[in-house]
């Protein structure tokens, strides 16, 4: 949260103590200049014709059943093939679970990976931090998630006062390994953490606690802080050339344009919408989510990180054990596909119609696959060992199956993918050069992707 109270006694050259100009709690930083986003440009580790490309990631928390969504094995005997049938799709070499009928509907605009692996231990924080970083954190060293790369190498986009990077509803709870889930700035520092939501969208009156002031605050005084701001902003070139500007550092300016932003409360302003709108997406929190996802994108925040679930413990989530306290099959094909079918698809579509798809990559991600064989409570357990991942729009050609699993959805059979390919790939949509480097710990150069792992070129 924000919190403008409180007295300070460092002074600005304009005598505006620090602590009365703003104090930040939680509120992650806001990113790069543009002249830095032009040097990174000049530099070549960003194409140009993508740099104004976003994504939004979809993490399926929990790990989806790669056999009865993505991948399914009809001729796989019964133990194998699961309880579901598989049904044809808009494209001819897309064949889906029956439980997934809106996305069949759209398979020519979305392409699957279904020969994704990765080594990690088969705990749902060593995946988080793999599937969203492309790296498994080694000897204390955090990588950051590959939208707090894109926060550090662009920033804002011009003309905003929105964040670069935003997780919504909010950050993931804990896996039950102890792990750091790689959904921050790692090495690059909070100031390129995601700017949380902290709220359901779906709830009556929903509003963003850090885009309102506290309660202590009376409107004649964030007004004389709004006239503050105004200052700020053109005075900004004279506190650079003064030692005083190091009190009013990029990242407390840029907390507090965002809370004072009518640009920035009207994106997350989901009354906006149409009912129609929003009933079309589903009036769930993950269905709202997707819906405030196409908002931010629309208004110019470069990268969205939505979770379908929060955690797996307590609750129904992809995590399909079987028994409780964990969810089973029916419960899956019940109310987890229904709710993320709709969803998804409603994102899709609009993002088309609005003529947004192919300047925006979705990529649906999760943790690791489920056991080719149903498990004796009638559920399926962690496997790491082969998944299905895909990816629509941001130049990712739609209708296409890249890799093949063998006939039970066990290991890869053809064109293995890891974690590191994902975030190549992810990163080639939006312009960057993968060869390229980050300021690693110690001031060493840090690749930005792994030797040897180049973005997945058949998506395009």
């Amino acid at each position: 949260m924000l919190d403008f109270i409180g007295r300070g006694k460092a002074h600005t050259c304009n005598g505006v103590t620090r602590r009365d100009f703003l104090q930040v709690g939680t509120l992650g930083a806001i990113g790069l200049s543009l002249p830095q986003l032009a040097a990174a440009r000049e530099a070549g580790a960003i194409k140009d014709g993508h740099d104004e490309r976003a994504c939004i990631m979809i993490f399926n928390l929990g790990a989806p059943s790669q056999i009865d969504t993505f991948d399914p094995k009809p001729d796989a005997p019964s133990e194998v093939r699961g309880p579901f049938k598989t049904i044809k799709t808009a494209s001819p070499d897309i064949q889906l679970s029956e439980i997934l009928p809106l996305h069949a509907k759209i398979a020519d605009k979305f392409s699957l990976v279904r020969s994704c692996h990765h080594t990690g231990a088969a705990v749902h924080d060593a995946g988080w931090q793999m599937m969203q970083t492309g790296r498994l954190f080694a000897g204390g060293v955090q990588t950051p998630h590959v939208g707090s790369v894109v926060s550090y190498k662009r920033g804002s986009s011009q003309g905003t006062d929105l964040p670069p990077f935003v997780v919504l509803p909010q950050k993931m709870g804990r896996g039950g390994g102890n792990l750091p889930n790689g959904q921050a700035g790692g090495f690059l520092g909070k100031a390129h953490d995601p700017f949380a939501l902290n709220a359901d969208p779906s709830k009556p009156n929903f509003q963003v606690p850090d885009l309102l002031p506290p309660k202590t605050i009376g409107s004649a005084r964030l007004d004389r802080r709004r006239r503050m701001r105004d200052i700020v902003d053109k005075k900004v070139a004279e506190f650079e050339a003064t030692d005083n500007a190091k009190l009013l550092d990029r990242n407390f300016h840029a907390a507090f344009r965002l809370m004072t932003s009518q640009q920035a409360r009207d994106a997350f302003d989901l009354s906006k919408e149409k009912k129609s709108v929003r009933d079309r997406y589903g009036m769930n929190r993950f269905g709202q989510c997707c819906l405030l996802a196409r908002r931010l994108v629309e208004a110019g925040v470069r990268f969205v990180t939505v979770n379908t679930f929060l955690t797996v413990f307590a609750g129904i989530s992809w995590d399909i054990h079987g028994s409780k306290p964990f969810a089973s099959i029916e419960q899956m094909r019940d109310i987890v596909c229904p709710m993320y079918d709709q969803a998804y698809s409603a994102l899709i579509e609009d993002l088309h119609e609005r003529g947004m798809l192919d300047d925006t990559l979705v990529c649906n991600l999760a943790e690791f696959g489920r056991t080719p064989k149903v498990n004796p409570a009638g559920g399926r357990d962690h496997w790491p060992q082969c998944f299905t991942v895909y990816f629509a729009g941001g130049g990712v050609q739609g209708g296409r199956v890249v890799g093949r699993s063998d006939p039970n959805g066990a290991t890869p059979a053809e064109r293995p993918v890891d974690p590191g390919h994902v975030a190549a790939t992810i990163f080639h949509s939006l312009g960057f050069d993968v060869e390229s480097h980050l300021p690693g710990p110690n001031g060493r150069p840090f690749p930005l992707v792994d030797f040897g792992k180049a973005p997945i070129k058949e998506l395009f």
